[in-house]
């Protein structure tokens, strides 16, 4: 986890030059602005040049002003409301192409994903869920989608495949009543983190399961509990939430899992063609 950028700053014993308070007075006053800025829009923005920022982020301790960056947007991730997430997206893309943007932004995030992925994990992961003898999934509000996804193809893949719903707090543990030793219960929650999922992670932990959580980085509150944790990138500021890398994430998960059990896909899917054609599942498309 980056260091707390705003009590650095507020360190008594660095000495600023006059350009330099300016910097540490607006990053103090607009945080979740200047995390999201470049060196030199964040010069432009304060009246000094962009070598002045740079160097106000070595006098941090930082290498670069990328790193004393990367630590803001760390520390407003779980943060930030809607409200000022519409705002900062407001700024960052300031009229340009929505389109090119979000899916410009999108790509950084997979192609971010692909660089940090750690292969052990994901692979423990997919033994894990082939092996276990229960399998829960649990997405919450914005993840919803994503637990639903996966829940819908590993159902295909293997027996015993539940789905938990995003209902009343108390329902949510009557559906993992019966987890135990054995069993694989997978949470995923981005930034802002659900509670209700990390509450249901630790009672499932607490009963013996072996616990994967998919989340953005290590200062995710799953990441902390959990016993095999894939990373992927969603940290677009805005009042919705990327999920493009995680839902890439699960599809590897899932192609990786079913290439592993390849004799009984086959035989599922077979038997899924005749039963989709007697009951008219799909539109012919025959000329």
């Amino acid at each position: 986890m980056e260091k707390d950028v705003l009590a650095v700053i507020a360190n008594s014993n660095i000495h600023y030059s006059k350009g330099q308070r300016r910097i540490a007075k607006y990053i103090q006053e607009n945080y979740d602005k200047a995390a999201f800025m470049t060196a030199g829009k964040l010069g432009a923005t304060v009246g000094v040049s962009e070598s002045t920022v740079v160097r106000f982020a070595a006098e941090l301790g930082y290498d670069g002003y990328p790193g004393m960056r990367k630590a803001l947007q760390e520390i407003i991730r779980n943060r930030l409301t809607s409200v000022q997430r519409i705002e900062v997206a407001k700024d960052l893309i300031n009229g340009s192409n929505v389109l090119k943007a979000v899916l410009t932004a999108d790509m950084e995030k997979l192609q971010k994903t692909i660089e940090e992925i750690d292969t052990v994990s994901f692979n423990a992961a997919a033994d894990a869920i082939i092996n276990a003898e229960h399998v829960y999934i649990v997405g919450m509000r914005s993840s919803a989608a994503l637990s639903s996804f996966m829940g819908y193809y590993l159902n295909l893949l293997r027996e015993n495949v539940h789905l938990l719903h995003d209902t009343a707090v108390t329902e949510v543990y009557e559906q993992v009543i019966r987890i135990r030793k054995g069993d694989v219960f997978i949470a995923m929650s981005y930034p802002r983190y659900s509670s209700r999922t990390v509450k249901a992670m630790r009672f499932a932990k607490d009963a013996g399961a072996t616990t994967i959580s998919l989340t953005d980085g290590e200062s995710s509150p799953l990441a902390q509990i959990s016993d095999i944790t894939l990373f992927a990138k969603s940290d677009m500021v805005s009042f919705l939430d990327s999920l493009v890398a995680p839902l890439s994430l699960i599809n590897a998960l899932i192609v990786s899992i079913g290439l592993r059990s390849e004799d009984a896909l086959s035989d599922t899917f077979k038997r899924l063609e005749t039963v989709w054609t007697e009951n008219e599942v799909y539109e012919s498309t025959a000329v």
